[in-house]
């Protein structure tokens, strides 16, 4: 059963990701969803893992989704989890600079729960690397 943690400061966005991943569908049978509300929130679940996807908005109050990828990627029982960024920053320039630091995928708000559903589902299949020492 997959695990995905989602962090969003947005209540009504947290509710929406969580009810599109939770009807499921092709790579999404019997996900379990946790949340996060802050960048704060997620570093303190993060230990309660493992989790097989983390689903992190970039424009957060505290701790952004881009500072948070970067931490996942500096520590090792994180460094290997896939990481979907969502946001209302839609340029090129904004999608770089996310896979850059380690992101696995983008997607552009608003977005359909189709396309959520897809781009959760195959970030799930992506075969996961061993961390590193």
């Amino acid at each position: 059963m997959p695990r995905i943690l989602i962090v969003e400061d947005s209540f009504s966005m947290r509710a929406f990701v969580r009810s599109t991943l939770e009807l499921g569908g092709p790579g999404l049978e019997g996900v379990e969803v946790v949340e996060a509300a802050s960048g704060f929130d997620a570093l303190r679940l993060l230990p309660r893992g493992p989790y097989d996807l983390v689903i992190t908005d970039i424009n957060m109050p505290d701790i952004n989704g881009l500072e948070l990828v970067r931490f996942m990627r500096a520590h090792r029982q994180h460094c290997s989890t896939p990481v979907l960024l969502i946001s209302t920053q839609t340029s090129d320039r904004d999608r770089q600079r996310g896979l850059a630091i380690g992101a696995n995928g983008y997607l552009a708000k608003p977005f359909t729960p189709e396309r959520l559903r897809e781009e959760a589902a195959r970030q799930l299949s992506r075969p996961s690397p061993e961390p590193h020492d």
